[in-house]
């Protein structure tokens, strides 16, 4: 069976509401695979209606190695990776498509645009900015960072950029974000506590500076009422983030249940 050209690979648990719209999105790769930490909802069945490959973990072991175990399962000379909350628009589809159909030596991995929304309106500044990600990368010269939240694609440079929009519909409602927040606080917790850093004071300190860095410093008051959510959300999140992390790690779990 000859290789792939393209892999998609995306990591899953109770995305039933959005995998359909991000997988249909890249319909043209030429393998679709979906991996699954225990989804309680149609997701995986879902996923299976649209051509994916799945799998199912019994474990969560955080974003970067669930990736990895994505990557792993790739046949494609390419992948592009995705999160359940994304897709690709259609300039975005056709310059992947005329990339990878080049045949000269070029980039080992390539950065996307990014464009976030928050319960459904586009954000322009603060934290959520547009910016650049590197998503799309040559299988046999990338891999995810094992970070278990806010992993990173090390591949080497120099790095290329398409054209188009990658679209991040990130949250549904204020009740999702929260809840997001929440468990990227207590993911980003553990990390902190191993290298010895956590307290009250540094939440305050980290907490509060985050508030001013996305709502004054990256202009998030332009984007009005969502701007000030997300400031606020942030600066909730890393103070939780913080003073998980200076609490030991049987009372953080008590903790982590009350918000």
């Amino acid at each position: 069976m000859p290789e792939p050209l393209l892999s998609v690979t995306v990591i899953t648990k109770n995305e039933a509401h959005r995998i359909e719209r991000c997988l249909r999105s890249v319909a043209f790769a030429d393998e679709l695979i979906v991996v699954d930490s225990g989804s309680s909802d149609e997701t995986v069945e879902i996923a299976r209606r649209c051509g994916a490959r799945t799998s199912v973990t019994a474990d969560w072991p955080g974003f970067g190695a669930q990736k990895n175990r994505a990557l792993a399962l790739a046949r494609g000379r390419w992948v592009l990776s995705l999160d359940a909350d994304e897709e690709v628009d259609e300039r975005l589809a056709q310059s992947i498509r005329e990339t990878l159909a080049n045949p000269a030596p070029g980039p080992a991995g390539y950065r996307v645009r990014r464009r976030s929304n928050f319960c459904g309106v586009p954000i322009r500044h603060g934290d959520w900015r547009d910016d650049r990600v590197l998503r799309l990368f040559r299988r046999d010269a990338a891999r995810f960072s094992d970070d278990p939240v806010h992993e990173r694609v090390l591949c080497p440079e120099p790095h290329g950029e398409l054209d188009g929009w990658l679209l991040h519909d990130s949250v549904d409602s204020m009740a999702d974000a929260i809840e997001k927040a929440d468990r990227y606080a207590r993911l980003g917790a553990r990390k902190l506590r191993d290298r010895g850093r956590g307290g009250l004071a540094p939440a305050l300190l980290h907490g509060g500076w985050a508030f001013v860095r996305g709502y004054l410093l990256r202009l998030g008051f332009l984007d009005g009422r969502p701007g000030l959510a997300i400031a606020k959300l942030n600066a909730w999140g890393t103070y939780r983030r913080y003073r998980l992390a200076g609490l030991p790690a049987d009372e953080e779990s008590t903790q982590a249940g009350q918000r």
